[in-house]
């Protein structure tokens, strides 16, 4: 099968459809007052209402509390949380009380960091391994890699996502080091933070369906 593709925060019709169109798997909708790709419910609605039923849609969060967990799911009938920097216990709180699939982001720059993945397997449903960024920054979608051999090997204990400044161009190289069967991109098919670009993401996407 060819590598799935999620792309993380979309934020217009074009680059939706753009997304839909090339066959990505998921997509990220964002729920993060000070990300660049943060979007108001209203414009969540809008957006979901153009996602077919086999695109998975999955709301991106930080830490967040039950009322806005609750305003995105209404707004735009996600059915995967993903989110960065709450505990196992609070992930497992989200899963029980909305029902929805929960992607654990485990924020990695060295081995020892892939430890923390441990925790979250009777919490979430998915691991997100995501490049650690530099203190006081946002968790993701900065353009940071970490060491893609770090996973070779690895014996995760729940199913995995890869994530942290992929590219159509090193996507290959990518996928060859780590073993991902799903990829999760943001900055990687923009043209600056929060802008989007119909054809990096067609690119991007072409390069997963040839892995």
């Amino acid at each position: 099968m060819p590598v799935q593709v999620k792309i993380c925060g979309l934020s217009t019709p074009e680059t939706l459809d753009a997304a839909i169109g090339g066959g990505v798997a998921h997509v990220g909708l964002m729920f993060y007052p000070p990300s660049p790709r943060h979007l108001e419910v209203a414009q969540a609605a809008a957006l979901a209402a153009r996602i077919p039923g086999h695109v998975g849609r999955v709301g991106v969060f930080v830490d967040p509390d039950d009322a806005l967990v609750d305003a995105a799911i209404a707004a735009a009938g996600l059915d995967t949380l993903q989110v960065h920097r709450a505990t196992p216990a609070r992930l497992a709180a989200l899963r029980a009380r909305t029902g929805r699939r929960i992607w654990a982001a485990v924020a990695v720059r060295q081995r020892a960091d892939l430890a923390a993945a441990a925790d979250h397997a009777g919490a979430a449903d998915l691991i997100l391994y995501d490049a650690k960024t530099p203190d006081g920054a946002l968790p993701g979608g900065m353009g940071v890699r970490f060491d893609w051999e770090l996973l070779r090997g690895f014996r995760s204990p729940l199913p995995w996502a890869l994530s942290g400044g992929l590219t159509a161009e090193v996507l290959p190289v990518a996928v060859a080091q780590s073993g991902a069967r799903l990829v999760d991109v943001s900055s990687g098919v923009e043209t600056a933070p929060g802008i989007k670009d119909v054809d990096k993401i067609a690119a991007f996407l072409k390069a997963a369906q040839q892995l």
